[in-house]
């Protein structure tokens, strides 16, 4: 019943949103790190 409220749901969309945008920054990062040492393998 607390569950349906809207507020809850706000929170819930919030978390889900901070979640992507963090693990999508952790995954540029570790792209633009393995470009950074490709080159130097080479």
């Amino acid at each position: 019943m607390g569950d349906r409220s809207p507020k809850a749901n706000q929170k819930q969309k919030s978390q889900q949103q901070a979640k992507a945008s963090s693990s999508s920054q952790k995954k540029q990062q570790a792209a633009a790190a393995k470009q950074v040492v490709a080159p130097k393998k080479k």
